[in-house]
């Protein structure tokens, strides 16, 4: 085993004694990326001398006034706008794309002293729940190399649970951080919508996007959350709630809490095992002193196609921008403007965001955006109220995080109504703005269980502690796939 299996408070006490230092932790992630990732995929890009030079600026800091976060390694989906560091989105269209700032997370992590090592591989412009979708690679799952490891921030899931780096940054629009920390047996958390910047982060859909961590384990993914969020003079969407300490809450203390399990969550279209996954993670917090009861959520069989008519009408909107005149792909040898537009994005995009463009753009017609974009918006509503009338009398959600285990590669590829349906238990969350954490709860055919935790608006810390609370008393999440080191 190597550092990379400690947690950010043990890391921190070796570099405050000096028996390691910044470098040699760099160093490790890197060897570490280096050694498998030929194998696992989830690196786009490495940015082995930045990260390293960076190391040594760090190490030359004084001990007084490093936070919990200082000189740790941490990947970043590649939606996350890197100053001259090559940001593609997965895509051809943006190849060779090179911001000139950083993103506002990105800001952050460089004040926490955090080492970015690299850009990590995604779907499309977040377009998809496999990874597959990819402009250059399919990034495989640690846990068994023939499935995928869910996206669309697949990268940052199977970067993390291969070990490679202890910490990342995902973006969840319809819960692409969730799934794939579900499918490989990590810990991934979708804040409340505006308790992160998007400043940076590429827009696939603006009214549901947001970035979220991913780590192994739930106090470091309070403490990656504490670094990031905040209110952001250049995001207009940001909410000027104060920040909680996160890592406070963790507690371990659920006496009297009361769970919600929404009856649709535990449907016919969830796998047996884990639903007696989901299942056996409540009985393991009722141990604990919480009380539990169905209920349900009588439009969320709405969510679905609610979700993607909103987000590919956004989508449709945002990725207007790509046109082959200011920046990104452009064929060479176009005759003439109407041809350079047709062909800059025929070219540039894959199929999967033609299909969503294509989409929204039919939704956002003139003939149909009443029946389709304007009905959609009044489904949201109706989503968010059963939410809301929930946490009325509940302090949490429960259910699964994806309503079987990984799937193999290629498996669905070609059947996304089937891909689509399966959005329908983290969709909602999107929808509705409000905070959900997956956090492992067993495995079935070696493959890993994700139990999906679901808050109030900006109460991420009452998720965290519940969520921590259960990992405690669990030992899923000190799991590791067999690609690691001495298994």
């Amino acid at each position: 085993m190597t550092l990379l299996t400690k947690t950010a408070t043990e890391l921190q006490s070796l570099l405050h004694k000096k028996e390691v230092s910044v470098k040699e932790l760099t160093k490790e992630s890197l060897t570490r990326i280096a050694k498998i990732d030929g194998d696992v995929q989830a690196f786009l890009t490495i940015t082995d001398d930045e990260a390293l030079a960076r190391a040594e600026q760090l190490d030359n800091q004084p001990l007084e006034g490093r936070g919990p976060l200082f000189g740790l390694p941490i990947g970043l989906k590649d939606n996350i706008v890197t100053k001259d560091v090559v940001t593609t989105c997965g895509s051809k269209m943006l190849e060779d794309f090179v911001p000139v700032y950083d993103a506002t997370v990105v800001e952050k992590l460089n004040a926490a002293g955090m080492v970015t090592v690299g850009k990590l591989n995604m779907d499309e412009f977040a377009m998809g729940s496999t990874t597959e979708r990819s402009a250059f690679k399919q990034t495989h799952n640690p846990w068994n190399l023939k499935h995928v490891p869910g996206g669309s921030s697949g990268g940052p899931a199977a970067a993390v649970a291969a070990g490679e780096v202890p910490f990342a940054l995902g973006s969840d629009t319809g819960g692409s951080v969730r799934q794939p920390a579900a499918f490989c047996g990590v810990v991934g958390m979708k804040p409340t919508y505006g308790r992160v910047s998007r400043f940076g982060l590429v827009a696939f859909a603006s009214s549901l996007d947001q970035i979220g961590p991913i780590t192994r384990n739930v106090e470091d993914n309070a403490l990656l959350l504490s670094a990031i969020a905040g209110v952001d003079p250049k995001d207009s969407s940001t909410s000027p709630n104060e920040v909680p300490d996160f890592k406070a809450a963790l507690t371990g203390d659920v006496k009297g809490l009361k769970i919600g399990v929404p009856k649709e969550y535990l449907s016919d279209g969830v796998a047996e095992e884990v639903k007696n996954a989901v299942k056996e993670a409540l009985n393991v917090l009722v141990s604990l002193g919480a009380e539990w009861e169905e209920v349900t959520l009588p439009h969320v069989k709405y969510a679905s196609p609610t979700y993607y008519v909103i987000s590919s009408s956004e989508a449709s909107s945002n990725l207007s921008r790509f046109d082959g005149i200011r920046y990104g792909y452009r064929p060479e040898d176009a005759k003439n403007l109407e041809e350079l537009y047709l062909r800059s994005r025929s070219e540039g995009f894959g199929d999967e965001v033609k299909k969503r463009i294509l989409y929204g753009t039919y939704a956002l017609s003139a003939d149909h955006h009443k029946d389709l974009y304007v009905k959609a918006q009044k489904v949201r509503a109706l989503i968010a109220q059963d939410f809301a009338n929930l946490f009325e009398k509940y302090d949490v959600i429960i259910g699964p995080s994806s309503a079987t285990t990984a799937y193999e590669m290629g498996q669905l590829i070609n059947n996304p109504l089937t891909l689509y349906a399966n959005d329908v238990l983290t969709v909602p969350i999107n929808l509705a703005g409000v905070p959900a954490i997956s956090v492992p709860c067993g495995f079935a055919d070696g493959l890993p269980i994700g139990l999906q935790i679901i808050g109030k608006h900006f109460d991420e810390a009452t998720v965290y502690r519940v969520a921590h609370a259960y990992e405690q008393a669990t030992d899923f999440h000190t799991s590791t796939p067999d690609i690691w080191e001495g298994k």
